[in-house]
């Protein structure tokens, strides 16, 4: 089978493309024949060795997928060949990736696609799905009637926030960096959008929600944690997702005296069960039109190492090249 793979970690001409063999499904796993992967910030730091974890050799990149079941092992109980699936949380922990024309994958971390989606959508709103649910209603437990905040509406991750913070009944104000991102913020649901290059956010925050916001999500891997915290209601929730090197100062004492709360995680040490109440709503969603994956480009596999640059140079050097997710096809 084609495969995108690495022999060891480094910059993206790392990866290469070419054949490497099949996998077997085990036991409790499913063969799946794969049609569309996403790319997420992510496999780019595992792949540059940013994130220490344990490797094959070699080893395919790739978190997300979407594809068809090719083949099931003994003990599998909750799907079929011919079934269409997606998932999330491959190619972490020592499992290998999906960038490749076949992937072997334990039931636990795959969910039945929707009629009406197609694989691309599904393979686009995994990872970021998972981790936007679990940031919304496992930890900050956001509720109807309440104002979020998402720095970044325009993103992979924020884009989903956005939309999923309106079908949970939110108001939602986003922030985006140029005139076609701010439309693009409104188109999937936000009420009010702030461009951050062109106007202030401490101000124009105070005018959209004068006793603050009940939830801030932070998207930037370097939070002005004095923004955000002057701008969260009493008893606000904060959800950082980014900036594994990040150590800005933060004010201890606001943050306290409002009664405020924390939240960061990674979406890969969620359990099966957390992320399968995910996949759930995720599902629900992208059936009722709710939720619909921002994709900015499609690419042919062969191309993983030229995407995987260009996500690089949008999330760590700003570039601003991307608005939503860049999908890949064997």
């Amino acid at each position: 089978m084609k495969a995108a793979y690495i022999n060891k970690t480094g910059p993206p001409e790392n990866i290469l493309y070419g054949d490497l063999p099949a996998p077997k499904p085990g036991p409790t796993q499913c063969l799946v024949k794969v049609s569309a992967v996403a790319l997420n910030p992510v496999d780019t730091y595992i792949r540059a060795g940013m994130i220490q974890m344990p490797l094959p050799a070699p080893f395919i990149v790739g978190c997300d997928l979407a594809g068809t079941v090719a083949e099931i092992g003994p003990g599998v109980t909750r799907f079929e060949p011919g079934d269409r699936v997606w998932g999330s949380n491959q190619g972490l922990l020592g499992r290998q990736g999906t960038f490749a024309e076949y992937c072997a994958v334990d039931e636990c971390w795959l969910y039945p696609t929707p009629h009406d989606v197609t694989d691309e959508q599904a393979a686009a709103s995994a990872l970021v799905g998972i981790t936007a649910h679990l940031g919304l209603v496992r930890d900050a437990k956001l509720e109807k009637g309440e104002t979020i905040f998402v720095h970044g509406g325009s993103g992979g991750v924020g884009s989903t926030v956005v939309q999923m913070a309106k079908a949970i009944g939110a108001r939602v104000v986003a922030t985006a960096g140029s005139a076609k991102k701010v439309e693009l913020c409104r188109q999937l649901g936000a009420d009010f959008v702030i461009n951050y290059k062109t106007q202030n956010v401490e101000v124009e925050l105070k005018s959209i929600a004068p006793a603050g916001v009940n939830v801030w999500w932070e998207t930037l891997r370097e939070p002005n944690f004095d923004l955000a915290v002057g701008a969260l209601s009493a008893r606000g929730r904060m959800i950082v997702i980014a900036g594994r090197e990040a150590r800005p100062s933060f004010p201890v004492g606001p943050f306290y005296v409002k009664g405020c709360s924390l939240h960061g995680f990674v979406m890969f040490m969620a359990s099966p069960k957390e992320q399968q109440d995910a996949a759930d709503d995720i599902n629900r969603w992208l059936a009722q039109g709710k939720l619909k994956a921002n994709i900015d480009r499609v690419m042919p596999l062969s191309q993983a190492a030229a995407a995987q640059r260009l996500q690089e140079e949008s999330t760590i050097g700003h570039s601003g090249a991307l608005a939503g997710k860049i999908v890949l096809k064997p």
